[in-house]
């Protein structure tokens, strides 16, 4: 049996809750629609994050935090598509017109999600996924079978546990990490921002990473059966690994650029950089 005193604190912490989201002008509104398999979400979101989450149900959910009432949120269904859009009133700014996204949608719906200031994230999806972002920062993890894009002008990205599917990531500035991702074709287009690649490259895949003033690192472990051309015009390249020679249409400079295969070279890799250093290196064995 729950005492009276137990209870009195209970209340006080409901009320202590309720007054401080009040006293900061935050507002939680929720919206459900029935969706068929092949759903599409498009979600705009000037300033705040976006998380996106798959569920096992025929509805897409989502629940917002309005930071104060200069923004509104206006939201539509067309069929088997869903918009919901953060509106800004008069006098909006970064604080006070920022709206906390939560959703919740099929494995199978395409997603677009799009946030000055973010973060993104995503996970466990099967659908396309395509995220654009300023400072944003993106996270995406555990999608299997989709496409997933990436657009952001100085925020991070970080994926992990990408398989089966269609990859491009084009960050002006900001660093991009993939781990365990693989698929048929992934690429990766950066201005300056480092790459780093820790994977096996999977099996029949084809994979570019691009960056014009950045770094580019890739880990693979011994057993990687991978084609690799690599080449820095202005820049270093170096590998870890002794690769059997083949021939390139690459200018062949010392310390510059290398061409070569690894085991049945089941998947092409292609590392290049106009200034930035770029390191084949082997992965660390897993401690056990």
């Amino acid at each position: 049996m729950i005492s009276k005193k137990s209870v009195e604190t209970l209340m006080l912490v409901v009320v202590v809750v309720t007054m401080a989201s009040l006293a900061s002008g935050q507002t939680h509104k929720e919206y459900r629609f029935t969706v068929k398999p092949g759903s599409s979400v498009s979600l705009v979101n000037p300033y705040g994050p976006i998380s996106l989450k798959s569920a096992a149900a025929n509805a897409v959910v989502i629940t917002a935090i309005l930071h104060s009432d200069k923004v509104e949120v206006d939201q539509m269904q067309h069929g088997n598509r869903i918009d919901i859009t953060s509106h800004l009133l008069p006098g909006a700014d970064a604080e006070s017109g920022q709206v906390e996204y939560e959703v919740t949608v099929p494995a199978d719906a395409a997603v677009y999600m799009r946030t000055s200031t973010g973060p993104l994230k995503a996970e466990k999806m099967r659908g396309d996924v395509t995220m654009e972002g300023t400072t944003a920062s993106v996270d995406v993890h555990d999608i299997t079978n989709a496409h997933v894009h990436v657009k952001t002008l100085s925020g991070p990205v970080m994926l992990t546990n990408i398989k089966g599917g269609h990859v491009d990531v084009q960050p002006v500035s900001g660093d991009v990490t993939l781990t365990t991702v693989t698929g048929p074709n992934v690429q990766v287009t950066s201005s300056s921002g480092k790459i780093i690649y820790n994977g096996d490259f999977g099996i029949g895949g084809a994979y570019s990473l691009v960056s014009h003033t950045g770094d580019i690192e890739a880990a693979a472990p011994p057993e990687a059966s991978i084609d690799v051309e690599a080449e820095s015009a202005k820049g270093t390249v170096d590998s870890d690994f002794s690769l059997v020679p083949r021939h390139t249409s690459l200018p062949v400079r010392l310390g510059s650029t290398f061409a070569g295969t690894m085991n049945k070279a089941l998947s092409v890799v292609k590392l290049n950089s106009f200034s930035g250093k770029i390191h084949l290196r082997k992965a660390p064995k897993p401690a056990y």
